[in-house]
């Protein structure tokens, strides 16, 4: 803790951008882990907590557990659909405690911390944290740009998942009272925003259907592939608009050989 009592010190004497940093947490099960979960945000400085197809929410478990942060429950936004609620953010983070058959960029939850801070002091960044039971699948992980992981010892590794937002909130306040805000590492501050590319991914799937390029039962396996490719290129908005024009152009240079074909039947 030495290298952050000098920043602390000094932390009064600093301006800060307060980063955009969204809790959300995917069809919890248990309602207590939601109140605790907002409890731990809460005493980190953390204030926007989304929750998607929760199973039992509002619910007086929560509530009881949040225990002084119920206003972060009665501000929680509620979605149906997880790619709704990341629409907005330049980048997407899915925590994980399980290795992956196609390898995804992977952090540490400290290093993590610190570049989810200086992302989000420029644009809109998501935490997500999956289903007691099962975590993220792997539909829900094709959202996220970087996993991050808890290091726990190897004899048992579950973590409870209040128990992770706490560990992760932790560390981001580290990061925060650390941070300088420089530019984003390795990030473009003019990343294409998720809805942007999901657009693109579901035009790109349609084209590569077409062309008999995307077959089963190998198709969601090449998706997750591509979708890697240009998650780690990190589009902007403009590029991903001339990756769509090619799309377009490939459809209708598609649609005049096929009538082509057409006449000279």
């Amino acid at each position: 803790m030495t290298e952050y009592k000098e920043e602390a010190a000094l932390l009064h004497e600093k301006t800060f951008v307060a980063p955009d940093l969204r809790i959300v947490l995917v069809e919890t099960s248990h309602p207590g882990n939601i109140g605790s979960a907002a409890r731990a945000m809460k005493v980190m400085g953390l204030e926007r907590l989304i929750l998607v197809r929760p199973q039992r929410f509002p619910d007086a478990q929560a509530t009881a557990l949040a225990s002084g942060a119920e206003d972060l429950l009665e501000r929680a936004e509620i979605h149906d659909d997880l790619s709704t609620a990341v629409a907005d953010c330049q980048r997407v983070y899915g925590t994980t405690a399980r290795d992956r058959h196609i390898a995804w960029p992977q952090l540490e939850a400290r290093p993590a911390a610190a570049q989810i801070v200086a992302l989000g002091a420029h644009a809109p960044v998501a935490i997500l944290f999956g289903n007691e039971r099962a975590g993220l699948s792997n539909d829900e992980l094709d959202l996220c740009q970087c996993l991050i992981q808890i290091p726990t010892a190897e004899v048992y590794r579950s973590l409870n998942l209040a128990q992770a937002v706490q560990i992760l909130a932790y560390e981001l306040l580290l990061a925060q009272r650390a941070a300088v805000f420089p530019s984003s590492p390795g990030v473009s501050e003019a990343a294409a925003p998720r809805a942007a590319m999901e657009g693109f991914y579901g035009h790109l799937r349609r084209v590569l259907r077409q062309a008999g390029f995307l077959q089963a039962p190998r198709e969601a396996h090449m998706m997750r592939r591509l979708r890697r490719l240009f998650d780690r290129a990190q589009p902007d908005l403009n590029e991903v608009y001339i990756l769509r024009g090619i799309l377009t152009e490939v459809e209708r240079w598609a649609g005049q050989v096929d009538k082509q074909d057409e006449h000279r039947l």
